[in-house]
This record gives structure tokens, C-alpha cells and sequence, in this order.
């Protein structure tokens, strides 16, 4: 049997969680950085000098962006460097006040549970991870509450998941922290750019991002730090970004970070309000497919984020036929695409192993159109129907 025959093909791309298309705004601003202010920032010249004021001027809009100062803005390689300095600095500043217990949930992205497992394993520190809500993948005050010790010593939470796209209540947690005396740390990654982030109202000590997630360069990230909570360096060199991370700036990709977020913030309703309707469509249209579900919360959620899961099939055989159609998606995270684990956060919310491997998450951003949209939902349900008529489980069922 031929399935789609005559379907008209469109390459139509919705893992923008894993990472998105470089704006043509961040592109302009990076070229210039790349043929004409090419010196080093640290340099005494004009060269240098011409290309530290750029620098400056991202620092300066990034901070605009979240209710920070430049002051409080260290540039990274990423999310990834951002979230493990912000937790190994405030775990050493814990050691040394004698507390060694830090505080997070089991739907972390890895960057986060990788890194507390090594402080527990080799550096001895304890680690509660909470458990999240089945229904919404949101975490409870109630269980933060009691897990407070007068040891803890910092508490990581994510603000949006990557996968289900849920949202964590940050201003509470952050108020909560900041009333016991605890540093509160967020991964901000998937939600900078596309939901609004003032760190003052958040109440939060530390924050991270990262320049590919809002339609800037890969390989670039940063890391809010409020002013009086002491930042300690993971690379030793140079006296670079105020002796915080050592090594010469990506100035290139710095500049054009900086370009992707002052875009997005200026659109920023906007932007939101049409993705959400789009991914309200496809929640519609593909919980009409028998025996699916949504996961994650079905309205406190990132509004570029749809995750389902469909009974009776495995998630890397669907994501193969979709890609032959034209869609582009994800079973879970892209750091974890070559596992045959299911993924952790779908486990967190209770699904069993047969169910969380049939799960499909699709990402939207600013770019998605309509057009793209109709096309998922005309070729994903044949898919489904397609997989489910070779699935011995599906058949047994």
C-alpha cells in the first residue's frame, strides 16, 4: 500500500526546541563582526577597542531584555556551561558554609541532572529531585516546602521543560528561596524568547540561556547572575568577562545572540499569541487520532510546544515516515535522540515504557506557518494509522 500518494511535499520544520533558524537580523548584525570589527576585546588597540564596544552594547541589550544590569551578564559557550556554573558555583560556596544539599525535579534537562549527579557521586553532596505532577509536569510547592533543609544550599529548577513544555511557577519558588536564605538558580534556555522574563519579578540569584533556542547563533549562551551572589569561574585563563569565564568572546556570535533576542523581545505578544494558536491546532487535530494524549500541562505551556503520545507505535519509526513526508520533528530531546531509553521526563509523569516510546513532540517558532501546520495534520494521522497496522501490539490490543 502507498500512503500519501500524490501528497504535495513540504519540508516543514517543527524541532525548533532543539534549535532554531538564524534570523536575518542576527545574521546582519554578525557580519560586520566578521569582516570589519575582528579584534580581540581585550585588546589595548583601536581594533580591540572598536570590537569591546560591541560587546558592551550586547551585554547591555541582553540585560535590557530580562530587568538585569550588563554587570550581572557573563557570556558563555551555551546553556549547558551557563547551567553548570551557576550549580557547581553555588554548590562550592555551599561546601564551604557547610551546607551540601541542593534541590531540583526529575524533569531536568540533562545539563542540570548530569551535573548534580556528579556532586553527589564524587563530591558528596545529597540531592532531592522532586516529582512533578502526572497530569501537568508541574512541580508542587508544597513538596519544595518540605524538602527545604537548613543545609540546602541551592535549589535548580527549570522555568519551561524542553520536551513538555510546561511551566514552572519560578516567582514562587524564587520567593520561597529567597525568604530561607536558599540561592535559586533557573534554566531559562527554552523559555527566553518566547514567553515573557524579568528576573526581578522571578526572584531569582542565577539564570541561564542560549543564543540558538531564539533564532540566534549556536554556541553561544550567557549567564544572569545577581549582583551580590558570588559567580565562581569553571575555566582558568584570562581575566575575560570580569575574571568570571576565561577566554576570548565570541564576538560574532555574542552580537548576533544580542540582535535575535532584542527582535524577539519587541514581538514578543505577538510572536506568542499566533504560535499558541497554532499549537492549539495540532493539539486538536492529533488528540482526534484514536487512543493518543497530550503531555504536559494542556494550558500552562510554552506556546510553541506540543508533545503526544500514540498507543501502539514506537517514536523512532514514526519519526523516520514523518521525515520521508516533510515533517520534522522529535521523540524527546535532541541531546538523547540516539538512546533507546524512553525519555526520563515522560517516565517522571507516570507513563509506562510501551507508551512513552510512541511520543512525538513538535516545536514550533516565530517562522512556522499555517501552511506547515495543515500539512502535519493531513500526513501524521496516516502515519500513525501506518505504524499501528505493522505493530503486533497495536493488533493484539
Amino acid at each position: 500500500m502507498i500512503i500519501f500518494q500524490g501528497e504535495p511535499r513540504l519540508n516543514a520544520y517543527f524541532d525548533n526546541a532543539a534549535t532554531t533558524k538564524l534570523s536575518q537580523t542576527a545574521r546582519e548584525a554578525m557580519l560586520p563582526m566578521l569582516d570589519e570589527i575582528y579584534g580581540n576585546p581585550s585588546s589595548l588597540h583601536s581594533h580591540g577597542q572598536a570590537a569591546a564596544r560591541q560587546l558592551q552594547h550586547a551585554r547591555e541589550a541582553i540585560a535590557r531584555c530580562i530587568g538585569a544590569t550588563a554587570r550581572e551578564i557573563t557570556f558563555t559557550a551555551g546553556g549547558t556551561e551557563a547551567n553548570n556554573q551557576a550549580i557547581i558555583s553555588a554548590a562550592r560556596l555551599g561546601d564551604k558554609a557547610g551546607k551540601k544539599h541542593i534541590i531540583s525535579t526529575q524533569i531536568e534537562h540533562h545539563a542540570v541532572l548530569h551535573c548534580l549527579e556528579m556532586l553527589e557521586k564524587e563530591q558528596g553532596y545529597a540531592i532531592t529531585l522532586l516529582p512533578v505532577d502526572p497530569a501537568t509536569g508541574i512541580m508542587r510547592m508544597d513538596d519544595l516546602q518540605a524538602a527545604l533543609r537548613d543545609d540546602t544550599c541551592l535549589v535548580t529548577i527549570m522555568m519551561a521543560n524542553n520536551e513538555i513544555g510546561s511551566l514552572q511557577p519560578i516567582a514562587e519558588i524564587g520567593a520561597l528561596c529567597r525568604e530561607r536564605g536558599v540561592t535559586f538558580h533557573t534554566d531559562a534556555v527554552q523559555a527566553l524568547g518566547h514567553i515573557p522574563v524579568d528576573v526581578n519579578a522571578l526572584n531569582v540569584d542565577m539564570l541561564s540561556l542560549s543564543g540558538h533556542k531564539f533564532h540566534g547563533p549556536k554556541g553561544v549562551g550567557a549567564l544572569y547572575c545577581r549582583r551580590g551572589v558570588p559567580l565562581r569561574p569553571l575555566l582558568r585563563g584570562g581575566a575575560q568577562e570580569r575574571n568570571r569565564r576565561a577566554g576570548t568572546e565570541n564576538t560574532p556570535a555574542i552580537v548576533g545572540m544580542a540582535a535575535a533576542l532584542v527582535e524577539e523581545f519587541a514581538e514578543l505578544d505577538e510572536t506568542a499569541a499566533r504560535v499558541a494558536g497554532y499549537r492549539d491546532q495540532l493539539i486538536q487535530g492529533l488528540l482526534k487520532i484514536e487512543k493518543s494524549h497530550l503531555n504536559g500541562c494542556a494550558t500552562n505551556r510554552l506556546p510553541g510546544n506540543v508533545n503526544l503520545c500514540f498507543h501502539g507505535i514506537e517514536g523512532e519509526a514514526l519519526l523516520l515516515l514523518l521525515d520521508m513526508q516533510g515533517v520534522a520533528g522529535s521523540s524527546g530531546s535532541a541531546c538523547t535522540s540516539g538512546s533507546l531509553d524512553p525519555s526520563h521526563v515522560l517516565l517522571a509523569l507516570g507513563l509506562p515504557h510501551e507508551i512513552a516510546h510512541g511520543s512525538l513532540r513538535l516545536s514550533l517558532s516565530r517562522y512556522t506557518t499555517q501552511e506547515e501546520i495543515d500539512h502535519a495534520l493531513r500526513v501524521i494521522p496516516g502515519v500513525v494509522a501506518k505504524l499501528r497496522e505493522m505493530s503486533p501490539v497495536w493488533q493484539e490490543g
